[in-house]
């Protein structure tokens, strides 16, 4: 490879003005996992992957455990002691040699680190043949603390439908943080945070709108959507421990370069899982970057 960006990425890259940014930012992207970033990944509990369903639609999910049931095992490759929970979309749809994105969450110190790879399940658990590591910028990310463990129980299903529910709408409009998973055949898969105040993602009947806040410049997720339509996401609640995923078609809504773009996104199915995440978390305080809703 010449360049660290597909033609989806580098298409929007241009159209924004920010092909030189981009490129400066693109001299953080490894094809190895430094031992530094192996150290944080071990302290997580929790990772978002991104991988593909046996109908090749994209999910984001939740991978969950004690401190140290992700590790790297060398410069090359990730493990990660755990897989989807029964009821999530994946829990049956793993295959190896298909693409995956991870991202690893801080939200107490505001870091996160994203890898891109090749998946492998082995014995139970996942390995993460890596492509691409990377670290990003803090922004929009909410200050947040643990609250209380999970009381045990074992994750449930809520609800399977193929449209969003009343009170599934009221949960989105509430929501300050979500992950989405995006596809370009070929290229790789990317698990991707988005945040904002509450409000920030509106809703018009089944569709979600948001607003493509600026970001490092790489245009990871929407230059996945410029190759491939399809995408997942993910909502978390931080105070129940529950997870709603959908999977469906998004689309980018642009003027003229420079201007802010948009993102909408209308679901073709929803799942609700109760008792997914392992701690309960406390907001502490808002991103500073947050634009006014």
């Amino acid at each position: 490879m010449t360049t660290a960006f597909h033609s989806g990425e580098l298409e929007l890259q241009t159209r924004a003005g920010v092909r030189e940014t981009a490129d400066r930012v693109a001299k953080g992207i490894h094809s190895v996992i430094p031992e530094a970033a192996g150290a944080f990944l071990e302290e997580r509990r929790l990772v978002v992957l991104a991988a593909t369903d046996a109908r090749n639609r994209p999910w984001a999910s939740l991978l969950t455990g004690p401190e140290g049931f992700a590790r790297r095992l060398n410069d090359h490759t990730i493990r990660i002691d755990a897989v989807p929970v029964p009821d999530d979309p994946l829990a049956m749809n793993l295959k190896t040699g298909s693409l995956a994105g991870l991202l690893f969450p801080d939200f107490a110190s505001r870091r996160r680190i994203r890898v891109n790879g090749r998946l492998e399940t082995v014995d139970g658990a996942i390995l993460i043949h890596v492509d691409q590591a990377y670290s990003n910028c803090p922004k929009y990310i909410q200050l947040r603390k643990p609250d209380r463990e999970s009381q045990g129980t074992r994750p449930r299903p809520v609800e399977r439908s193929a449209s969003l529910l009343t009170r599934q709408r009221d949960w989105i409009h509430r929501t300050d943080t979500f992950f989405i998973a995006t596809l370009a055949p070929g290229e790789g898969a990317d698990a991707s945070h988005r945040g904002g105040m509450p409000g920030f993602v509106r809703i018009e009947n089944q569709e979600l709108i948001w607003r493509d806040y600026p970001g490092n410049a790489m245009f990871n997720t929407l230059g996945n959507i410029v190759k491939n339509p399809r995408a997942g996401i993910l909502v978390p609640d931080f105070a129940t421990g529950s997870t709603l995923q959908m999977t469906g078609r998004a689309a980018i809504d642009s003027n003229s370069a420079g201007e802010e773009r948009q993102v909408r996104f209308v679901p073709d199915d929803v799942v609700e899982i109760e008792d997914v995440l392992p701690q309960r978390l406390q907001l502490v305080e808002y991103s500073p970057f947050n634009p006014v809703t």
